[in-house]
């Protein structure tokens, strides 16, 4: 009695389409759309493609399913979830409730910058003031980086974005939402694949992407690699954190668990190949450098569209559309899955959810952060710097994408009982086809590559050596 008055005050999805559009839209992000290009760009091609793919299905697969079994099983989010395992896993619990509070400081920065060159494109499309206006682009993004007062308005937009359809609710807002915006963004990232690939030279990105090349394998270059194609994982598919689980928790008990975590994955990996069609093509075709960071959304690709003539702005404006369309269904999983936990505390005192309350307060705090995270500028402003790194958003990553999702999600292997996870997936008469891939995965294969990722974060963060 009690979980059920916890789902009709939380919410539940109202379809298992709703769902999964909702989960998909939580797993195609800026993870996909800027990170997976650039850092394929910077480790290798195909060969970070490769281990990335092996990683989804022997990791990112198994804690997905263990995650969304948690959830459903308890009726919680992150925390309470935990809490209901045992109240001294509490801490695993906490540690993936800060880590999408952390990542939404920078990640609503980076939606920011999304809606600041769409209107930008779309000002050069009709000849405005403020569009780029043939300006040369890493000029553009310096002055725009620069600018602390806009680059905090345009942050504190997306925010509020955010907040707007979490406080609607889960079938109300969150469904209704991701299930109009994911068949948007993907008819438009087809456009931008279209224009891409039939650029002049676009073979040379389209063959970085898929010709084999193990030079990046050299030595122990395989572990850096294979921890960088980690940390990406756990980022796209949202892994280690409180949002699978508060997901989790909304999904009626009818629905088939072990489908659900086939298909996230499945998608999100072609949104992410899609994603990298998208841009390598036409960073090749322009003769431009592939593994760069944030400049290869908002300098590199910016120059292509500059190249493009009268027909830039309008894939300027799509590419950055989209772009901010996968920004804002990841932001908004992510602050759900803290508002849930929020929820949750209020049920535990007797008290009835208010989620507009909650999902407004932690709008706020995230709200600061972020203004905080844009007034560096990437570390163009002379902000002072932490964790040795050039960027407040560096810092932000290391711990979060770094640190608390590849140990939230190496505890959730070994903690969570795979009773558990069969009694869930199991309900109903469902069956659970892949049981013995599943146990032998989350027994022996995902604890050992999650502290190897681990350990190459911190290497990677911190220029220990330890792999060279």
């Amino acid at each position: 009695m009690e979980k059920k008055q916890q789902e009709n005050h939380k919410g539940q999805f109202g379809s298992n389409i709703g769902f999964l559009m909702a989960a998909v839209g939580s797993a195609v992000g800026l993870g996909n759309l800027w990170g997976f290009p650039y850092k394929m760009g910077a480790n290798g091609g195909f060969a970070f493609l490769v281990l990335y793919l092996i990683l989804v299905v022997l990791v990112g697969y198994v804690i997905l399913m263990t995650e969304l079994a948690l959830g459903r099983r308890t009726g919680k989010g992150v925390v309470g979830a935990y809490e209901t395992l045992s109240k001294k896993y509490a801490f695993i619990g906490w540690m993936g409730a800060i880590a999408p509070w952390m990542i939404l400081s920078f990640y609503s920065m980076l939606g920011g910058y999304c809606i600041k060159y769409a209107i930008a494109n779309l000002g050069d499309l009709f000849g405005a003031g403020w569009g780029v206006n043939g300006q040369d682009s890493g000029a553009f993004f310096g002055e725009f980086t620069s600018d602390m007062l806009q680059t905090v308005i345009f942050s504190l937009i997306f925010v509020i974005l955010t907040v707007l359809v979490v406080r609607g609710g889960v079938s109300g807002g969150i469904e209704k939402f991701t299930s109009i915006a994911m068949p948007a963004l993907f008819v438009m990232l087809v456009i931008v694949i279209i224009r891409s690939v039939t650029l002049p030279g676009a073979s040379a990105g389209i063959e970085f992407m898929f010709k084999p090349d193990w030079s990046a394998f050299e030595g122990t270059g395989w572990i850096t690699v294979l921890s960088v194609a980690g940390g990406q994982m756990f980022f796209s598919l949202s892994l280690g954190m409180a949002i699978m689980i508060a997901y989790g928790s909304y999904i009626p008990k009818e629905q088939s668990l072990e489908r659900s975590a086939l298909v996230i994955p499945f998608a999100d990996t072609i949104i992410a190949i899609m994603a990298g069609l998208a841009t390598m093509p036409a960073i090749f075709a322009s003769g431009l450098e592939p593994g760069q960071g944030p400049g290869l959304l908002f300098i590199t690709l910016q120059t292509v569209f500059n190249s493009m003539g009268k027909f830039g702005p309008i894939f300027g404006f799509l590419m950055y559309g989209l772009v901010f369309i996968a920004a804002i269904t990841s932001s908004i999983s992510l602050l759900e899955g803290i508002t849930a936990v929020a929820m949750d505390k209020a049920i535990e005192k007797g008290k009835k959810p208010n989620r507009k309350k909650y999902a407004t307060m932690l709008g706020i705090s995230i709200a600061i952060t972020a203004s905080l995270v844009s007034i560096d500028g990437l570390g163009a402003n002379g902000f002072p710097q932490f964790f040795g790194q050039s960027t407040w958003l560096d810092s932000i990553d290391l711990i979060s994408e770094g640190i608390l999702m590849p140990l939230g999600a190496c505890y959730c292997a070994i903690v969570i009982p795979t009773a558990w996870v069969d009694e869930e997936v199991t309900l109903n008469g469902n069956k659970f086809r892949t049981k013995r891939f599943y146990d032998f995965c989350i027994k022996f294969v995902a604890p050992v590559m999650m502290v190897i990722i681990l350990l190459g974060q911190l290497d990677s963060f911190f220029g220990l050596g330890m792999f060279s």
